[in-house]
């Protein structure tokens, strides 16, 4: 019921996202899951992989300091408060949560990842300029 998860310790700078991607890719190595947190010096970006091993022999090899951690994947009921009863039953219990993200399994055939941009108008007209479809905001709140 464990799941494993990877970390990897990024400076903040242009381009080292996309590195990170393209060796996976390259690798051909699927991304289920991320979540990219950073600091003024540096980012945590941890991933669900198609395969942890390879991924991590992949990056380290490319210079990258990659750490694993073991996680748990809970289905969370897509409803009000799905998610408040489910922290209330692991507070009850004293279990702490350090940190969680979630994603979206699918969207009719696609995929929908979450982006944060430092220039946001910027970034939606680049991508609408290279026909890649912004998904507008009440679509998402509706999935």
């Amino acid at each position: 019921m464990k799941v494993e998860q990877i970390s990897i310790f990024l400076e903040n700078k242009a381009g080292r996202l996309a590195e990170v991607t393209r060796i996976l890719a390259e690798n051909k190595i699927n991304i289920r899951a991320l979540s990219l947190a950073d600091t003024s010096d540096f980012g945590i970006l941890r991933l669900i992989v198609s395969d942890t091993q390879k991924a991590r022999e992949a990056l380290k090899e490319n210079g990258f300091t990659v750490g694993r951690t073991t996680v748990v994947a809970v289905e969370v009921p897509d409803h009000p408060g799905g998610l408040a009863h489910i922290l209330e039953v692991l507070s009850t219990q004293g279990v702490n949560v350090e940190y969680m993200y979630a994603f979206v399994n699918q969207s009719g055939k696609n995929a929908i990842l979450i982006f944060r941009f430092d220039r946001t108008d910027q970034a939606i007209e680049t991508l609408e300029q290279n026909n890649i479809k912004v998904v507008p905001g009440d679509t998402v709140y509706s999935l």
